[in-house]
């Protein structure tokens, strides 16, 4: 039973609490006080490691709530965030006590820990996915997660201490990005502190003497600074306010690490924020600190002109302060300093305070929300999801212009291709090529600070899977992916429509059944004898090699059959027996235009000419193999039931890659001699492999040449056996 001391705790601090609530009306703060009372019920009994009653927590939470000025909503589903996962409480039995609004707020809210995962990674992927898709649709779900989690590594000093460097990992490696991604400077700062705190306790206590010590040191030189700031801006006339700002510990400590600087050559512990009242007010400052300290060159950042991704602005700049000490000086306005602290969460505090000024809240972190739905639209796997999204948590930007001089802000290391993706997902499927400043480059060049970007495109251009090496932004990641996967099913499935018409003929029927009414019975009985749920997956499943056409043939002819058709004699003689009686599906001709659905196999290369054979692998379509190749015989022996006919088409659209070993004596321009006679038969050079210690006298030189068919092979081969200093040139094949 709980205390009467704790209950007399808990009430105080939901006291405290309704103090911060003035903003609302007395409805309003009815409601919230009502969410409480269900709360306190609902915990009744649960105490926290520390001891005390849980209500507690929910309390803290809805406290940070309140004082971003969130609405009564949140301040319910902040009180009631735990009710569903730890009270048996249902989601129903919210939205009949509190409204649709916040029973969705605390779900978004809610682990996903009743359901059964494979590993605690996958189920931390999925529960991810749902909050940040939560958050997406209403962005208060992150802000009162945001919350809770703050206060849950305020708290962390009570929980095992075996926890504690999983759950400060969690917070420095998710939540303190996210808060920073969405402006949350103050929170962003806490969480670095706490977590930095837990993970490295001893550090952090070395840390914070030695920024003691250095701020002791400095204080004289602060209340300088101070003195003739206040002097300068009064003769100026401007009215200002001057606040200081020091760097977190761990942004020291991650500065000292990644730079390998001691903790004395760290100079920018310490500056100066200085809060005037307009936008214009920050330039005209800038000028008269420029005039009272001399500027270090090259550290002056305009983030007014050129906000951060996350809504930030202000102007940074770096001056040589008294005693040659340097001196960091941030100036802007009391709103960009709301926006500045507060983030995302500065719409609430403007709606509250200045309902006039609210120009831009809504807009802070938007875009970056708009996206998480659009990836997970395309993106249903967790894990891939929150891949996605952890590579878009970035601090930094580059800002960079269209041809018409529009400024766009991406993070640090983008391409050509992400560009092209930010402006439209149709611009960078059809991206061809590209110029910075005038200059065509490479569309893997990383992009910089002011470059003029003009992405030329093209109708028959498509992603390249290599583009997925150098990508930096989820949503280009995720937009090549996507087109690719589809590129992929649509290939195997008019594979699969192909080999199953094929199958049908070899059973004596002349085409598939077509969609139509007479014939949906017909496909539905098909699809419950696969599994499939529709014809698109079936075909693509024959395709892919997952389903064997003859097996569904065979159904299929079964079905038809009870429905009354008759099979076609000429047909099934024509089609299902070859001159020696061996069952055939009839061959599938190749043309080099079945793209991912068909692979030439890389241990014997066939090209046109070979004789071929065709091996459905088990979720990778057709693999062509030559029909000598070791590997087909193989294959053949254990898994005969796989294969089908082949047969090149009389005219290849493309030439075909196969490997050759050339056997050459060591000496000046061999390998200048090799390339020309290669040249002479019109055969591409893809690829070279050199021994790393070459013999004495001779040398082996393998290639991968690109041949119309055999013919060409044979001429280039020729060509090589007739080149001096060449001993011997054949092609290579895979042997057992």
């Amino acid at each position: 039973m709980t205390s009467p001391a704790a209950v007399n705790a808990a009430a105080a601090s939901f006291a405290s609490l309704t103090a911060k609530l003035d903003y609302l009306s007395p409805p309003d703060l009815e409601q919230v006080r009502q969410a409480y009372r269900f709360a306190d019920q609902a915990h009744l009994g649960q105490l926290r490691n520390s001891g005390e009653p849980y209500i507690t927590h929910p309390i803290a939470v809805a406290t940070q709530c309140a004082e971003w000025k969130l609405d009564a909503q949140a301040v319910m589903a902040a009180l009631l965030h735990d009710a569903i996962e730890d009270c048996n409480v249902t989601k129903t039995d919210l939205i009949e006590l509190f409204g649709s609004s916040v029973a969705e707020l605390v779900d978004g809210l809610t682990k996903l820990d009743k359901l059964h995962f494979n590993t605690r990674e996958e189920n931390q992927a999925e529960s991810f996915r749902k909050m940040l898709l939560a958050m997406a649709r209403d962005v208060r779900v992150i802000l009162i997660k945001l919350a809770d989690r703050t206060h849950n590594m305020r708290t962390l000093s009570d929980a095992p201490r075996a926890k504690w460097a999983r759950i400060a990992s969690e917070t420095l490696d998710i939540y303190a990005p996210i808060a920073h991604r969405l402006g949350l400077n103050q929170t962003y700062r806490e969480l670095q502190n706490l977590s930095f705190c837990h993970l490295h306790p001893w550090r952090f206590a070395i840390l914070t003497k030695a920024v003691a010590k250095a701020r002791s040191r400095r204080r004289d030189l602060i209340q300088k600074v101070h003195r003739e700031l206040e002097a300068a801006f009064t003769t100026s006339g401007m009215k200002i306010r001057i606040a200081g700002r020091e760097k977190t510990l761990h942004s020291i400590y991650q500065k000292m690490h990644d730079k390998h600087l001691s903790f004395a050559q760290v100079t920018d512990i310490y500056g100066f924020r200085v809060l005037v009242p307009s936008v214009s007010d920050c330039y005209t400052a800038l000028g008269t600190l420029h005039q009272l300290y001399k500027p270090v060159p090259g550290k002056f950042k305009d983030h007014i002109a050129l906000g951060k991704i996350n809504g930030y602005q202000s102007l940074h700049t770096t001056l040589v302060g008294p005693s040659g000490v340097n001196v960091e000086f941030q100036l802007r306005t009391e709103a960009m300093n709301i926006v500045a602290e507060s983030g995302i969460a500065a719409h609430w505090l403007y709606k509250v305070n200045n309902p006039q000024e609210m120009t831009n809240g809504d807009r802070l972190g938007s875009k970056w929300l708009q996206s998480l739905l659009e990836i997970q639209d395309e993106t249903r796997d967790a894990a891939e999801f929150w891949d996605h999204v952890k590579v878009d948590l970035f601090p930094d930007a580059v800002y960079v212009l269209t041809p018409k001089s529009q400024i766009m802000a991406l993070p640090k290391g983008a391409t050509i291709v992400d560009f092209a993706y930010a402006i439209h997902s149709n611009v960078g499927d059809r991206t061809l090529a590209a110029k910075i400043n005038g200059e065509q480059v490479p569309l893997r060049t990383e992009l910089k600070n002011g470059d003029v970007i003009e992405i030329i495109t093209a109708p028959i251009s498509t992603p390249n899977p290599a583009w997925l090496g150098f990508v930096r932004t989820a949503r280009a990641r995720s937009k090549i992916r996507q087109h690719l996967k589809t590129l992929a099913q649509a290939d195997s499935e008019g594979l699969g429509e192909k080999m199953l018409t094929q199958a049908i003929r070899a059973e004596g029927i002349e085409k598939l059944p077509d969609d139509t009414e007479r014939n949906q019975f017909i496909w539905e009985k098909l699809l419950r004898f696969s599994g499939n749920k529709n014809k698109s997956e079936l075909l693509t499943d024959i395709g892919l090699g997952k389903r064997i056409a003859s097996i569904v043939a065979k159904r299929l002819l079964t079905l038809l059959t009870e429905r009354g058709e008759k099979q076609d004699a000429l047909l099934l003689t024509r089609e299902r027996y070859t001159s020696n009686d061996t069952v055939s599906q009839g061959s599938i001709v190749l043309d080099g235009s079945e793209n991912a659905s068909v692979q030439f196999a890389p241990c014997c290369r066939p090209v046109p000419g070979d004789a071929i054979v065709g091996y459905l692998g088990r979720g990778e379509g057709l693999i062509v193999h030559a029909e000598d190749c070791a590997v087909a015989i193989k294959l053949k022996n254990k898994d005969s039931e796989r294969f089908i006919g082949v047969d090149w088409s009389e005219e290849p659209v493309r030439s075909f890659e196969t490997e050759i070993l050339v056997t050459v004596t060591n000496g000046k321009g061999v390998l200048a001699r090799v390339a020309v006679a290669l040249a002479n038969a019109e055969a591409d050079i893809t690829h070279i492999d050199m021994e790393d210690e070459a013999a004495q006298d001779a040398s082996d030189l393998r290639f991968i040449i690109a041949v119309r068919d055999r013919n060409q092979l044979e001429i280039a081969l020729h060509n090589l056996r007739r080149t001096p200093s060449v001993l011997k040139a054949r092609r290579t094949k895979e042997s057992l």
